[in-house]
C-alpha cells in the first residue's frame, strides 16, 4: 500500500469515527426523548455562532493542541505518555509563580521567562518516568498515572504552604497575574467581544509547525521514530534508544508544560487549586489519536473537541438536553478512535470484496471470450 493511500485510510478512519459517534449519540437521544437535529444545531450555533463563541472555542482548542502534540511525540516513539495532565500542571504553577514572584520586571523579559519555566517545569515532569523507562525498563504508563497525582497533591500544597501571602487571592487561589505578563491580546479580545481567546494560539501553532519540522525533517525526528518502530533495530544501527527515549519524553512533557502555561497567563490568569486531574491532559490524548498524529490532523481535532465541549455548554439551554449527552458523544467518538482496528477492518474487507468482484468480473468475461473462440 503506498503511503498516499495509507494517509486516504487514516483520514478516512478518523472521519467515520467521528460521524459514528456522533450517530450513537443522535440515537442515544431520540431513546430519551430529544430531538438529536435541535440538539446539534444548538451545539453549532452555541460554539460558532457568533465572534465571541468563536474565540472560546479556538480559546479551549489552544492547550489541546498543544498536549496532543506533547503525546503525539512520546508515541512517536513508542511510548503511552499518560502523565500529561501532571505535566500540564507543572507548567500551569511554575509560570504563574514566576509571573507574580517576578512582577516587577517588564513584559519583554517576564513573559518568555514565565513561558520558558513552565515549559521546563512540564520537561522536568516527564523526564522523571523517562529515564526510569530507559535505565530500568519500568513501565511509562504507571510511573506516569502515579505522577499525575503527586503533582496534583503538590501543586495544592504549593499554594497552601510556599506561596507568599501577598500571592493568594483566598485560601485555594492566587491573584491575577499582571497584565505584562498576561497572555492576553487585547486586538483578539475586542475582536471576539472579550472572550478568553488568547496569544496562546499562536504558541500552538508556532508549536505546530516546529514539531512537524522537528519529527519530519531532522535527524532527531528520524531517530525517534525509528526508536518507535524497533528500539533494538536502532540500537544496532548506532541509534541510542536510552537517549532518544528521554529526549522524547521532555519534548512531550515541554509540550504539555506549554498547555499549563496556556491556561495560566492566557485563559484564566491565575492558579486555583484543583480538585482532580486536569481534562485537558486526557483530552489531548483522544484529540492526537484522531487527529492520526499529524499536524494538521492535530488542529482540526482540538477544534473539533472544542466545538463539543463549548458547543454543548450551549443544549441544556436551547434544545433542553443535558449535558451528560454531549460528554457521551465525545466518549463515543473516543471509543471509535480506540476500536479503528474495526473500521480498518470494515473498510479493508470492503475494498477485498470490490477486489473479488472486480476479479469473478473478468473471469467471466474472459470465459465468455475463450468460448467465442479466444479474446480478441
Amino acid at each position: 500500500m503506498t503511503l498516499k493511500k495509507e494517509l486516504r485510510k487514516t483520514v478516512a478512519v478518523s472521519l467515520l469515527s467521528v460521524v459514528f459517534g456522533f450517530i450513537l449519540g443522535a440515537v442515544i437521544m431520540l431513546v430519551f426523548g430529544y430531538d438529536p437535529i435541535a440538539g446539534y444545531t444548538s451545539m453549532i450555533r452555541s460554539s460558532l455562532g457568533t465572534t465571541r463563541t468563536i474565540g472560546e472555542t479556538v480559546s479551549q482548542a489552544t492547550p489541546l493542541i498543544l498536549t496532543a502534540l506533547g503525546f503525539s511525540v512520546a508515541n512517536s516513539a513508542g511510548f503511552f505518555n499518560i502523565g500529561l495532565s501532571g505535566q500540564a500542571l507543572c507548567g500551569w504553577v511554575a509560570s504563574v509563580w514566576v509571573a507574580l514572584a517576578f512582577n516587577s520586571l517588564p513584559a519583554i523579559v517576564l513573559i518568555p521567562l514565565a513561558i520558558f519555566v513552565g515549559a521546563l517545569a512540564g520537561a522536568f515532569a516527564a523526564a522523571i518516568p523517562g529515564v526510569l523507562r530507559a535505565y530500568f525498563g519500568t513501565s511509562e504508563v504507571i510511573v506516569t498515572i502515579m505522577l499525575n497525582y503527586i503533582f496534583l497533591y503538590l501543586s495544592t500544597y504549593i499554594v497552601h504552604n510556599s506561596m507568599a501571602k501577598s500571592m493568594l487571592s483566598s485560601k485555594d487561589s492566587t491573584i491575577q497575574v499582571g497584565s505584562h505578563a498576561s497572555l492576553r491580546i487585547s486586538a483578539l479580545s475586542d475582536w471576539t467581544m472579550n472572550s478568553s481567546i488568547n496569544g496562546g494560539i499562536i504558541i500552538a501553532c508556532i508549536a505546530l509547525f516546529l514539531m512537524w519540522f522537528v519529527m519530519k525533517k531532522t535527524t532527531l525526528g528520524f531517530e525517534i521514530r525509528s526508536v518507535g518502530l524497533n528500539p533494538f533495530a536502532s540500537d544496532y544501527a548506532g541509534i541510542s534508544s536510552k537517549r532518544t527515549i528521554i529526549v522524547s519524553m521532555i519534548l512531550s512533557g515541554a509540550l504539555a508544560g506549554l498547555a499549563g502555561v496556556v491556561q495560566g497567563l492566557g485563559t484564566y490568569q491565575n492558579f486555583f487549586v484543583q480538585g482532580g486531574s486536569l481534562s485537558i491532559g486526557f483530552d489531548g490524548m483522544a484529540v492526537s489519536l484522531l487527529g492520526a498524529g499529524s499536524a494538521v490532523g492535530i488542529f482540526f481535532s482540538a477544534i473539533l473537541f472544542s466545538i463539543l465541549k463549548v458547543g454543548g455548554l450551549g443544549m441544556p439551554l436551547d434544545a433542553g438536553v443535558p449535558f451528560e449527552l454531549v460528554n457521551i458523544v465525545i466518549a463515543s467518538i473516543i471509543f471509535f478512535v480506540g476500536v479503528n482496528y474495526l473500521i480498518r477492518l470494515l473498510l479493508t474487507r470492503k475494498k477485498r470484496r470490490e477486489i473479488v468482484a472486480q476479479v469473478d468480473s473478468q473471469s467471466r468475461e474472459d470465459g465468455q471470450n475463450k468460448q467465442e473462440g479466444g479474446i480478441l
